[in-house]
Order: C-alpha cells, then structure tokens, then sequence
C-alpha cells in the first residue's frame, strides 16, 4: 500500500520551523512495509490545501496529514478534508469533555470560545483522544481510500502515532520492511557498487541499496517480511555473501554504530590509547572521537600544531625536516605521528598534515594534498592522498582516511 504525507502551516514554508515530522512519519510508515513516493508542505491555505489533499487521494492509498488542527481560524485541516470527503461537521460530545477536563486540569483556566472548533469532526470519522494536548486525530474512510489526520506538534502526534495510528496501519498492512545497514571503509564507493551489481540485478526480497558517505560505503538491506525472525532468515544469506565479498572491510552492520565508535571499540578491546596530531584539520580528527561516549577511556590528549613552530615544540619535529621537505611532507607526517605518541604516552597516534585550500598550493604541491600518518606500538605507516572538494571536504576527507587507516592498522595486528 501506499502512503503520502502532506505537513500542513505556513510556518514551515517560512523556514521558521523545521519539519521533524515528516522524517518521522516517513520511518514509521516504511517500517510499517507502506511505500511512499511523494510528501508535501502545504501553507494555511484552503484553495492550495484542497488542491493537494484532492491530488494526493488520486495517487495513494493513505493520505496522514499533520497540523492544521488547532483552534484558529487559520487551522483548516480538518475542514478541507472533511469537504473533499462531502462530510459535514458536527460537535463530538466526547471530545468537548476531553478538552474541559484538558483546561481544567492541566492548564488550570477556563475554556476559550474558540478552542472548541477543536470539538467539531466530520461524519463517520473515526476520533483518536490526544492525551497530550486538545486537537484530536481522525480518520477518515470512504472508497478505498484513508485519510489520518493528525495534530502538528511532534510531542503530540508520536505518542498518538504509537499509540493509536501505527497498529491501525499495521492491520491494513500485516507486513513489515526489516533493514540492517553494512558500513564499509577501506574501499571506494565504485569498485563497492561493482563488486555487488549482480546482487543488485538479481535482488528481489531482500533488497541492497548503496548509500555513500564521505570516505566510507554504506549499503542498506532491506526485507519484506510479517516478523522480525522472519526477516533475519530472509537477510542471512545475504549477508553471508556481502561478508564472503567484503571481508573485514566491514566495520559495522548496526545502524548507531559510526566508524569511530568501532575504532574506539578495537582500542579497548587491545586495551590501548590513542593521541591525534593535526595541522590542516584543525582538531576535527579529535572532534570525531570524542563523539564517540566512552572514548576518555582510550583518549587522554591531542595536539593541534598549526605552525611549523608548534611542530617541533610540542612534538619534536626536526627543524632539518621542516626545512629539506616542508611541513606539508610524508616524513614531517611521521615524525608528527611519532612525536604525539611520545609526548602522549600513547599506544597508538594520528597525525595529519595538508594543504586544504582554497589558497595556499603549488605545481608540486596543490591544493588538496595531504599526508596521513598512522603510529601504531613502534609503526608508522604514511599515506599520501590528492583530495579535489573545497576547503571544508578537503579537511573532511582527510579525517575518514586518517580513521580509516588507524582501523586498518588495528586490524592488521590482530
């Protein structure tokens, strides 16, 4: 079945809300096994609100609308819907008790006129009480075709999706979309692709869909399926072939987990510690670890030497080495790496040095160059790499390397 969402107010079209409720919406009903292929925002219009409310019910199934439903003269919602419907309004007795007892009792004040606009529901609709707030959702059936509207603000319409609206759409539609996410590092996202075209031609139930992030590759596997077990023995297979092709370039098949969580995961599993060196990066290297909850168990301290000075005061870069290759250097990159490591007493230590632009390269050395260098229990390895985005990818572009080539060391020692 099919399902369309539109976001009703023109505060939203106004950018002065962002709408979380769509993306919401759009989870739940995907993991409800609903397909959806169009949303829309509609202003506090009753000639625009129609147009879409009427195109919307010619294409799709279900039609949940959100906001719209307050006490205001410009909450038109349920008014629209109810004459593209040809129901009228009339007072639900219910629902008017439920709003005193609301004023009563939570907001200690006594009724407003206006609020009980909110009493008033088409014919035949299907009411569902809002325990957070006054404007109830509704339901409305007729030919086929089904319209939920529900109220606007998101600490009223997920608890009243949860509660009420998912098992209704769950009864419409018994089966559920399952997915698992596999993250990938060390790879490029074409060779990724080619390296799984033939399952992708061939997929059925489940499916895989790529995903690229920046210096990593996420694929999505998807499953039709009536229960989570069922899933699991749809996507086993699957994933015993993507593992069979990919091996331990795998960090991951849990959606939460990023790659330097997993990092920090191998580092204590070693039960080491880890340090970060960082010119043209700026600290956000160390940014991303300490995104990561727990990472003080394996990240004491980290250094960000911007200048050739603070190479060599804060860790011991040679002068002669600033001098004969220059601080943008393979060899100024592991001395970087070694100098955090000692100054540390880190096990383990990044270092990245580079020309992230716009201004600043030469024929020999341009914009985007940059050298990594990963210092592992007496190691160093260093890699060269020629990023082509601006300043700001640039600079992303060389934390994912930098991550990516610490994993791959820890891997490599096991």
């Amino acid at each position: 079945m099919t399902v369309e969402f539109i976001s009703v107010g023109t505060e939203i079209l106004l950018g002065n809300i962002v709408n979380t409720n769509a993306a919401y919406l759009s989870e739940q009903c995907a993991a409800l096994g609903l397909s959806c292929y169009h949303q829309s925002v509609v202003g506090d219009n009753e000639e625009r609100l129609e147009e879409a409310v009427r195109q919307a019910l010619s294409r799709s199934d279900i039609l949940i609308l959100s906001g719209g439903l307050g006490p205001t003269k410009d909450d038109l919602t349920k008014e629209v819907v109810a004459k593209v419907f040809g129901k009228e309004l009339y007072e639900d007795t219910h629902t008017k008790e439920r709003i005193e007892t609301y004023f009563k009792r939570v907001r200690s004040e006594q009724v407003t006129p206006n609020n009980w606009k909110q009493a008033m529901v088409p014919e035949g609709a299907k009411v569902v009480d809002n325990h957070n707030g006054t404007a109830p959702g509704l339901i409305m059936e007729e030919d086929g075709k089904t319209a939920i509207l529900l109220p606007g603000p998101p600490n009223e319409i997920k608890p009243m999706f949860e509660r009420d609206i998912a098992p209704y759409l769950n009864r419409l539609q018994p089966e559920g979309i399952y997915s698992k996410m596999v993250k990938i590092c060390s790879i490029g996202e074409s060779k990724a692709e080619t390296m799984v075209a033939d399952l992708m031609d061939a997929q059925t139930n489940p499916t895989i869909a790529p995903y690229a992030k920046t210096g990593e590759v996420h694929f999505r596997v998807t499953a039709k399926a009536a229960s989570p077990k069922e899933a699991e023995k749809l996507f086993a297979p699957l994933m015993d072939e993507l593992f069979g092709r990919f091996g331990d370039k795998i960090y991951t098949t849990e959606e939460e987990v990023t790659l330097e969580a997993a990092i920090v995961s191998l580092l204590e599993d070693d039960k080491m510690t880890l340090t970060t060196a960082e010119s043209c990066t700026g600290g956000l290297l160390a940014g991303r670890i300490m995104n990561v909850a727990g990472a003080s168990n394996v990240y004491r301290e980290g250094y960000i030497t911007y200048s050739n000075d603070a190479k060599e005061r804060l860790l011991g870069v040679k002068r002669e080495t600033l001098m004969q290759y220059g601080a943008v250097s393979a060899q100024t990159a592991e001395e970087m790496a070694r100098g955090a490591a000692k100054a540390a007493g880190a096990d383990a230590a990044l270092s990245v040095t580079g020309i992230a632009g716009p201004a600043g390269g030469t024929p020999e050395k341009p914009v985007g160059l940059v050298y990594v260098g990963c210092y592992v229990k007496g190691h160093v390895r260093v890699e060269e790499f020629h990023f082509t985005g601006n300043r700001d990818k640039n600079r992303e572009f060389a934390v994912a390397r930098a991550l990516t080539l610490l994993r791959e060391e820890l891997i490599g020692r096991k």
